[in-house]
């Protein structure tokens, strides 16, 4: 029934709300007549007698230098095999879809009708005048070598076919680290590849340039060890072949100090792995079951560096780490192909970046207190920001030392700037907060999980692992709306309706606790008996008492309504004066954070520096360091009114309280945003020359009304309002949030609750 529900999600995701995952979408003004007549007839025709003149003026005035084609014909497809040009398009689109969002490259993605080589190749040289790039993806082994090395030495422009050369280069900077972890020799390594296509001869002869010897190598295929006395043989096979006495995967792999799998799942035993030499490396990467499980294979041996395709456990071998960024440097530098050179640059890039210091960004993303060049990370995370200012100008160097770049890059300061800007309109930001919370899921009660959508949203948390979902409201709708869902769950999954005469004994114990806390002020045993039949009050103490914990609400009510329980049920921590709220905003140009959005309407200006505190310490919590601008009408002083005056105090408050805090004010939003404009007019500023992320408000009306303006006029995804100053994980959803809003509002509050199980662990250890 899950398979179902999965393969139905599946088909509305790529079906709704337009089909297809990427679109085309203009950079040009065209608001006006005289914009449409510049685009086209007649303005159009001056760039096309400027590349008339001179074809490279094409990289001037079209998007031929930022733009990729993704091109398959469909025959091995995932592990879905020859399914046909036409069926390979979603995956064409996906592949686009990364590129976009890890190197900011634009795709188009064509489908070949063709099987036959020499039609595959005509087709992409008659269309290649288009791009700036070609990436060749799901072509079958042997086709796929001669397409490639053809199209290779055909056109002037970068060319790689990923499933061959992806897999190659990461794996490959994954044996570089392995090898030194292990204290071995390349070239005294004896390796063994299960998987004889295209992506395991590609790793071979990646991983001869790096020093392995030809005769340390044993491959083998759906048949056994590939030796030389076999008959038939392709070149590829026949290159990889070995004079040895090897039948079977057994046989080849003792005393071997190398597994590398590119084949099918539990194709190794623990016998085997116990067979292979000290310290043995293991990447067993057939996906998405592992040629050995990596439980497995640890619990075998505790000296193995293992590596898998697998998100979920350490050294993820992931093609994302690569493709994006090579293209990235060869079309910043123009290259007329990816050559031996560029490739190895990547790898070296890799491996050389998972020996360096780990940004506090990453650490987060995946729950570690901090990941350290070892066994368990030998290449880099796929969520490092590095990676796009790390591997693109190793590859453009390469490009340009080996002669092929035609237009070299003199300024490497501001090409690695410029990359960091590249990155702006998706810095992975939603991805990290889910991949955070999967990490240690906590309990999260949802107040109004008798909601369709609300009951949506927590078997999204159920199934990802986000969270460990608590569902309140009436339960015989709960149950009738899980089984319109196929919501399925173990018995533990608990289901509460505070107001049923099974909560009336909890009820009793929850009403008791609250009215001992509340008793001097006016609340009676009776009032708080009846109280915790309210579902947000019952939450909220489930939150309190440790029954859980964090909680959502808000869904179905008012915000003002909804938020009364939990200041006084829950309250304001230590040492804070006011409750506040705060928003992200995914931007064009990267995360901004807004406050406060949803409780304070006329702060003073020491409430004002109150917020901006804790706003800086939720926006670390998401690993990034605060560049805060205290916003008004006003810049620096330029006004005389009470209103600017209030922003000014709080920033003077701020420098003499919290200077290690980067913030400065009163400023207007223009340029809060536009750092050329600060930087023109008020150099002197704190924030000049700087990335401004965080916005402090002067008054709920200002920051309310901008965030909801910035998400509707620009179809901007929100997270929030995120509850700052809290005693507990609680946070209150706008009115009708979306689905995924709520989904990404629970990641928050369990990471807001792993913080504080953290904090509250650190002061348990201070004193023991």
């Amino acid at each position: 029934m899950r398979q179902e529900r999965k393969r139905i999600e599946a088909l509305i995701y790529h079906a709704k709300p337009k089909p297809g995952k990427i679109s085309v979408v203009p950079t040009k003004k065209y608001a006006t007549q005289r914009d449409l007549a510049l685009a086209y007839s007649p303005g159009v025709a001056e760039p096309c007698l400027e590349i008339e003149k001179d074809p490279e003026n094409a990289y001037k005035y079209t998007t031929k230098g930022n733009l990729v084609a993704v091109i398959s014909n469909g025959t091995a497809v995932l592990g879905l095999g020859d399914i046909g040009a036409e069926a390979s398009k979603p995956v064409m689109e996906g592949k686009g879809l990364l590129f976009k969002i890890f190197a900011d490259i634009d795709v188009f993605d064509i489908e070949v009708g063709t099987k036959n080589v020499d039609d595959f190749i005509q087709t992409v040289k008659n269309i290649a005048p288009t791009f700036g790039g070609i990436n060749l993806e799901d072509i079958k082994a042997p086709e796929a070598f001669e397409i490639e090395r053809r199209l290779k030495e055909e056109l002037d422009i970068p060319v790689m076919h990923d499933d061959q050369h992806g897999t190659a280069i990461i794996s490959a900077a994954a044996l570089l680290n392995a090898v030194e972890i292990a204290k071995k020799k390349i070239d005294k390594v004896k390796v063994v590849v299960s998987g004889a296509g295209a992506a395991a001869i590609s790793c071979m002869r990646l991983y001869k340039a790096f020093g392995v010897k030809p005769e340390n190598i044993v491959m083998l295929d759906s048949k056994g060890v590939i030796r030389k006395d076999a008959e038939n043989l392709s070149e590829e096979k026949l290159e990889f072949a070995t004079a040895r006495n090897l039948n079977t995967l057994e046989d080849a792999l003792k005393k071997a100090d190398v597994f590398v799998g590119l084949s099918i799942g539990n194709i190794m035993t623990p016998q085997m792995l116990k067979s292979m030499a000290k310290n043995p490396i293991v990447f067993a990467m057939a996906n998405p079951t592992p040629e050995i499980n990596y439980d497995l294979a640890v619990d075998t041996r505790d000296d193995v560096i293992m590596a898998t395709g697998r998100s979920d456990h350490p050294n993820q071998v992931n093609n994302v780490l690569g493709f994006p960024f090579i293209f990235r440097g060869a079309l910043d530098v123009r290259a007329t192909k990816i050559n031996e050179a560029m490739k190895m640059a990547a790898v070296k890039a890799l491996a050389k970046l998972a020996k360096e210091p780990v940004p506090e960004q990453v650490n987060i993303a995946y729950g570690e207190t901090k990941l350290n060049f070892g066994r368990d990370y030998i290449i880099p995370k796929p969520f490092d920001p590095r990676l796009i200012a790390m591997i693109p100008p190793a590859v453009a160097k390469a490009a340009m030392e080996s002669g092929v770049a035609k237009e070299p890059i003199e300024d490497w300061h501001r090409y690695e700037e410029e990359l960091y800007e590249r990155m702006g309109s998706d810095n992975k930001i939603t991805r990290l907060l889910l991949n955070r919370a999967k990490t240690n899921p906590k309990k999260v009660v949802f107040a109004e999980a008798d909601h369709l959508d609300v009951l949506k949203a927590a078997q999204i948390v159920y199934d990802e692992g986000i969270g460990v979902p608590v569902l309140l409201g009436r339960k015989e709708v709960i149950c009738e709306l899980m089984k319109e869902l196929d919501f399925e769950h173990n018995d533990d999954l608990l289901i509460i309706d505070p107001k049923s005469d099974e909560s009336i004994e909890q009820n009793k114990i929850y009403a008791k606790v609250f009215w001992e806390s509340r008793k001097r002020n006016g609340i009676t045993l009776y009032e708080a008996e009846k109280l915790m039949r309210e579902r947000n009050y019952y939450a909220a103490m489930m939150v309190n008492s440790g029954d859980a914990d964090a909680l959502l609400s808000g869904y179905s009510r008012a915000y003002p309504t909804v938020i009364k329980p939990m200041l006084e049920l829950i309250g304001p921590a230590k040492n804070v004066k006011r409750v506040a709220a705060t928003n992200l905003m995914i931007t064009s140009r990267g995360p901004i954070f807004i406050s406060d959005t949803s409780i304070n309407i006329n702060p003073s200006s020491e409430d004002l520096a109150n917020i901006a505190q804790m706003t800086a310490k939720t926006v670390k919590m998401f690993g990034i360091d605060p560049v805060m601008a205290m916003i008004s009408y006003s810049n620096f002083g330029s006004s005389a009114s009470e209103h600017a005056g209030k922003v000014r105090k709080a920033v003077k408050y701020l420098h003499e309280n919290s200077p290690e805090l980067m913030v400065d004010g009163e400023v207007q939003v223009d340029f809060a945003l536009n750092r050329r404009m600060l930087e023109s007019k008020f150099p002197f500023s704190k924030l000049s020359g700087r990335k401004v992320n965080t916005l402090i408000f002067p008054n709920l009306d200002s920051a309310n009304s901008n965030y909801k303006l910035i998400k509707e006029l620009n179809d901007t995804d929100s997270i929030g309002p995120i509850l700052m100053g809290l005693n507990k994980a609680a946070h209150i959803l706008q009115l009708g949030a979306s689905v995924e809003e709520m989904v990404n509002m629970t990641a928050v509050a369990v990471i807001d609750a792993q913080e504080r199980a953290k904090r509250k662990q650190n002061k348990i250890g201070e004193f023991v």
